[in-house]
């Protein structure tokens, strides 16, 4: 059996038997965590022994712990502060910066690793232009050359933890106001706008060799009529052929209202994978996971099998252990003298 496109949630803090029949589908490929389903660290790593447990080979296991509003795994974790935090740092002391950023890529990715999670969704590429509640704080700056030596760095640090960096959300989410769980944005910018700012993250990063991409649920309407998840072009076009990008090409959550012009889920799924996508995501939906899994029973693409096979973690400590280490130590000490850090939102 390969890995399937298909990455979706549980509902618990433990498996069901449904659960584990669902994963164990040839269309699924993936579980991504959120709150709900941590309690503890020891709870975290029995529940993802049992998703590894449910499929040969293992399901690729996924959480969002960027830090700042957006970290799903917390009691038994390191607060981590949001990515802007190393942007206005960076403004007064870019070296202080640089190695803040590869420190926290390394706790965040660390901590993860050592409950069995595979990857966290991160580190966020996307530009602060000052208009966007969804991605504020969570973008790294507002200049694309700044947020790319930042994310360089901090992917370093995932790497050194054993852990594959995602960058979202291609080609850039950060100039819209709207909110893509909540409704479908429209970017009227052009494509050399785009190009020449929000894209400049993603195409050194491809250089650093950057693992896998997320798009964004956006209509860049000067350019596509699609959303950029659905579209041939910023996929295959841009990402693809223009930027030579040959890593994993996650959708965003299908279930958010940005992804609904697409259709029902089953046609969400099919129409992002035909236009190149390499694994999809159904959210808190299990109805629809079921449908989409349904679906794609049949699918098969050995390339991107092979792709997503490869954003399994490597070996890595248990969290006991990465407690005695002094890097640890010194990592969660540097991160806490960070800006205070704002309340947790769980609902994104």
């Amino acid at each position: 059996m390969t890995l399937g496109p298909l990455m979706l949630d549980v509902a618990g803090t433990d498996l069901t038997t449904e659960d584990c029949e669902l994963i164990a589908h040839p269309a699924v490929g993936g579980v991504i965590l959120f709150a709900r389903n941590h309690e503890s660290p020891e709870q975290v790593t029995q529940l993802v022994d049992d998703i590894h447990a449910a499929r040969d080979p293992h399901a690729l296991v996924a959480v969002d712990q960027e830090g700042g509003r957006v970290q799903r795994l917390r009691e038994g974790f390191t607060r981590l502060p949001p990515l802007a935090c190393l942007g206005a740092l960076y403004d007064t002391d870019k070296a202080r910066a640089k190695h803040l950023a590869q420190t926290m890529g390394w706790l965040m990715a660390a901590e993860v690793r050592a409950v069995g999670v595979d990857i966290s969704f991160a580190p966020v590429l996307d530009l602060d232009y000052g208009v966007s509640r969804i991605i504020g704080d969570r973008a790294l700056h507002q200049r694309p050359e700044s947020v790319a030596e930042l994310a360089h760095a901090y992917q370093t640090g995932m790497h050194e933890a054993g852990m594959a960096a995602t960058g979202k959300h291609f080609p850039g989410h950060g100039a819209v106001a709207a909110d893509s769980h909540l409704d479908l944005p429209i970017d009227p910018r052009r494509y050399e706008d785009i190009a020449q700012w929000d894209m400049v993250p993603f195409e050194r990063m491809i250089h650093f060799r950057l693992a896998a991409v997320m798009m964004a649920h956006i209509v860049y309407s000067e350019v596509d009529a699609n959303p950029a998840g659905f579209s041939r072009f910023w996929i295959k076009a841009v990402l693809r052929d223009t930027l030579g990008f040959q890593g994993l090409v996650f959708s965003d959550d299908l279930s958010m209202e940005g992804a609904a012009i697409a259709g029902d889920h089953v046609e969400r799924a099919s129409l992002s994978l035909e236009a190149g996508c390499d694994m999809v995501l159904v959210c808190n939906d299990r109805e629809n996971a079921v449908a989409v899994a349904e679906s794609l029973e049949g699918y098969s693409n050995p390339v991107s099998h092979t792709r997503i096979a490869r954003m399994h973690g490597h070996a890595a400590p248990e969290l006991n252990a990465l407690r005695q280490d002094p890097r640890w130590k010194q990592a969660v000490a540097a991160v806490q003298r960070c800006e205070e850090l704002p309340e947790l939102d769980l609902d994104i």
